[in-house]
């Protein structure tokens, strides 16, 4: 580990932000491999691009924003806190929507709701009455 990353502030943001949604560091595996794109010799020469791994919940992202190694693995960690978030917020919903559902369907007809299915049934008992061959009466 670098000294920017492992001596980090109490106050620094991402420290904050990494406590906040119970990440660790001790649960993160980084690598490193050489990036892509505009930058010349440097890219081709210097592993600056950052892949990091939640371990615990296997979301990974990969970040080569910067020419440099440092601000990568800063940035690939505010991805993958914001990757992690949105998949929690997407599982409390989902949970949310479970929930209310079943508290829908256990819920009792309205008086309205109920009349109109009494209305209903009455409705095709009379029909069905029409239907009855004249001889069985």
């Amino acid at each position: 580990m670098s000294a920017s990353l492992s001596s980090m502030d109490p106050v620094d943001p991402l420290t904050q932000r990494m406590a906040a949604l119970g990440v660790r560091e001790e649960d993160l595996e980084e690598s490193f491999v050489r990036s892509g794109g505009n930058g010349g010799q440097n890219v081709n020469k210097v592993s600056t691009c950052v892949m990091l791994r939640h371990r615990p919940s296997g979301v990974q992202v990969k970040c080569q924003e910067s020419r440099q190694q440092g601000l990568n693995r800063q940035a690939a960690r505010w991805l993958l806190l914001d990757k992690l978030e949105a998949t929690w917020k997407e599982l409390v919903a989902a949970e949310r929507a479970r929930i209310e559902k079943l508290r829908r369907q256990k819920r009792k007809p309205s008086q309205g709701a109920k009349n109109r299915m009494l209305a209903d049934k009455s409705r095709r008992a009379q029909k069905k009455q029409t239907r009855k061959s004249p001889g069985t009466d």
